[in-house]
């Protein structure tokens, strides 16, 4: 179930509810939600079955320029972008790409680390604040 570059939890929660959460606490950190795009819907609208697919595109210019300024092609991972989705068994996940990936994938600055941690660990923190009852 792991592909490069992509961190996957678990939830303890429906996907419903596990985007709600996600979204709640992007927006607790003060981050931007630039949109948020319902797969599911879409393929609903032509006929066509998908599980649930929710992917939520959020970020903060703080925390991703200075990847851009290192490598401008980073924007094309930028912003964050978070997946929450349900597999066959009913099971719900979040998936997000791995800033570490990022950062190797655009061969950024050595002076980018703290802000590529500083994502990671935040990253990490809204995820599992999202997937994990209190």
């Amino acid at each position: 179930m792991s592909a490069d570059g992509i961190i996957t939890l678990s939830s303890s929660f429906g996907a419903a509810e596990t985007m709600r959460r996600l979204e709640a606490e992007v927006k607790a950190r003060g981050m931007t939600v630039f949109a948020h795009i319902d797969h599911a819907e879409g393929a609903a609208a032509i006929g066509l079955p998908l599980r649930p697919t929710d992917l939520l595109i959020f970020g903060a210019a703080k925390g991703g320029t200075p990847l851009m300024q290192s490598q401008q092609t980073a924007g094309i991972d930028l912003p964050l972008k978070a997946l929450v989705w349900q597999d066959e068994n009913g099971t719900t996940y979040v998936s997000y790409n791995d800033p570490a990936f990022i950062a190797r994938r655009h061969s950024l600055a050595d002076n980018t680390k703290p802000a590529v941690e500083a994502m990671s660990n935040v990253l990490k923190s809204i995820a599992n604040k999202a997937t994990t009852r209190p």
